[in-house]
């Protein structure tokens, strides 16, 4: 009995976590018969999961939504409040939440019964959080549901895209992975009339369905790919380029350049090599001040000639304020240092 249970939960699993399976699929996966799978099938269906078959050689087995929740060990208000707290979670980019967020919410919203999802809509619609700091690009919570759904599913799709000129393009993509950082979200993808991986931001594209058709999956451009998008936005995206070194430990550096700022790897236990980006080299030099942590440049070596500009500019600043005494109301016209003005000594 333990390992029929154990065996309906890997094929619940299996059916939430791919679109749609083939009987001998998973037969294969689950080590068992395709008769076996049959009547684990049927008892799933007891249980409450609607799960959908089709006809045929192109056929299968498909986890859909039904007139009631599945037995999830949740009542309605409780579905609802999961569901509203993942949106949240996902569309304001949480650090280190987001993205679980979103795969958790598109295995749920694929089961919620249609009258729960009319009320977490509306709760998203009605509702104005008040968060601290500038606000990340809105990104639409469906959207990233329906990405989510697109990667899994190894579907073709479709949409515009604003680029930095705002100009609008039509891309036509092999979605792989969606990245997020604190601040916003990116798709990892395929393009395929630019026959190359390319990445995108969520909050700049519209879908434009219908999607399809099904694809085989490549392999990714990078193994980190949390890294790949940092260096792309971080570095890649901008004219001119540097690398640092920060003579600070990894971990303490990290608490001051965010993923999107710059890429980070340890230099020994007391410094790490900072790579990163600007539209300038006087650009650069403030983005580098701006960490507030001592550095020495690596390259390129005309960022160190910009530096000493910057420095040279500042010194003669301050050597003009402190030969000029502070200005106060009413001091108009006097010489400093004498109380009427006149500059005669007495």
């Amino acid at each position: 009995m333990l390992e029929t249970s154990a065996r309906l939960l890997r094929l619940l699993s299996l059916l939430q976590a791919h679109r749609e399976w083939s009987g001998a699929e998973l037969a294969e996966r689950l080590g068992v018969t395709a008769r076996t799978v049959r009547q684990d099938v049927e008892r799933l269906r007891e249980l409450g999961y609607p799960v959908n078959a089709s006809p045929g050689t192109g056929g299968g087995y498909q986890l859909g939504a039904g007139a009631e929740l599945p037995p999830l060990l949740l009542d309605d208000d409780e579905a609802v409040a999961v569901a509203v707290g993942l949106r949240t979670a996902a569309g304001q980019g949480i650090e280190g939440i987001g993205e679980t967020s979103v795969r958790a919410l598109a295995k749920l919203e694929q089961v919620l019964p249609h009258r729960l999802r009319r009320r977490v809509s509306a709760l998203n619609a009605f509702t104005v959080p008040m968060l601290r700091g500038p606000q990340p690009s809105a990104v639409d919570p469906a959207v990233l549901t329906e990405l989510a759904h697109l990667c899994r599913d190894t579907e073709r799709m479709r949409f515009d895209y604003r680029g930095h000129d705002g100009v609008v393009t039509r891309r036509i993509v092999e979605p792989h992975r969606l990245v997020c950082t604190e601040r916003r979200w990116y798709l990892v993808a395929w393009d395929l009339d630019r026959a190359d991986w390319r990445t995108f931001r969520v909050d700049r594209l519209t879908p434009k369905p219908p999607h399809g058709p099904r694809f085989a999956p490549r392999t990714p451009p990078a193994d980190d790919l949390a890294a790949y998008v940092s260096r792309g936005v971080s570095t890649r995206a901008y004219a001119t380029q540097a690398v640092v070194r920060l003579l600070v430990p990894l971990e303490e550096a990290a608490e001051r350049v965010s993923p999107s700022a710059g890429t980070l790897e340890a230099d020994g236990p007391d410094a790490c090599v900072l790579r990163t980006g600007a539209a300038s080299l006087d650009v650069m030099v403030i983005h580098v001040l701006m960490t507030g942590l001592p550095f020495e440049v690596l390259e390129p070596v005309e960022l160190i000639e910009a530096i000493r500009t910057a420095r040279d500019r500042l010194d003669a600043s301050l050597a003009r304020a402190a030969g000029s005494a502070p200005r106060t109301p009413g001091s108009a016209g006097r010489t400093p240092g004498t109380p009427n003005g006149s500059g005669a000594a007495r």
